[in-house]
């Protein structure tokens, strides 16, 4: 008889994990905490150990303020909407690329970006830290690039809203791989 066997933690959490965008409960996102999860997730793979992230905290109490800058960046009659959306999430961690003059090494920087960010996102899921990559027309706009003092040879490469969850998102299920795997037969 064959044994089940079962998924491993990572397994699990790499399932489980989901993008929370609302429903944050009131705990304080602190800046202690985000400090330790990037510990752990820098260690994502990284072309030459170029690390090409940087990262910009907005805790709870710069929130406000931060969400009114970045929406006075949109047409007037967008800007209520924007200043409610980006008042929803407890805290943003805004992850900031170096834009490298070689395409290809632009494409390994924002790929480690992007380990980096996933790494961050199960780490925070483990904690119930709720997060969900944005990158929404703001993180392109150059005032909002001045607002938070991103150099001309940096990306943002999106902001990640945090708050914690009592309640996870609902499971959307996936395409199995299979599905879309080939095998070349040259």
């Amino acid at each position: 008889m064959e044994k089940i066997k079962l998924p491993t933690a990572l397994q699990q959490t790499i399932r489980d994990r989901r993008a929370v965008k609302k429903g944050y409960s009131d705990k304080p996102v602190t800046e202690e905490t985000i400090k330790k999860l990037l510990e752990d997730a820098v260690w994502a793979p990284t072309h030459g150990i170029r690390q090409p992230w940087r990262f910009i905290f907005v805790g709870p109490e710069q929130k406000e303020s931060f969400a009114d800058k970045v929406a006075a960046t949109y047409p007037e009659e967008r800007q209520e909407n924007r200043r409610a959306y980006l008042r929803e999430p407890n805290a943003f961690l805004i992850v900031v690329m170096e834009e490298p003059a070689s395409q290809k090494q632009w494409d390994e920087n924002f790929g480690a970006a992007a380990c980096m960010i996933q790494n961050f996102w199960l780490l925070a899921w483990e904690h119930k830290l709720g997060v969900v990559w944005k990158t929404n027309p703001h993180i392109y706009d150059p005032n909002v690039k001045d607002i938070l003092n991103i150099g001309e040879d940096e990306k943002i490469v999106g902001f990640l809203h945090l708050g914690y969850f009592d309640q996870a998102p609902a499971k959307k299920e996936r395409i199995p791989a299979a599905d879309k795997f080939t095998t070349f037969h040259g």
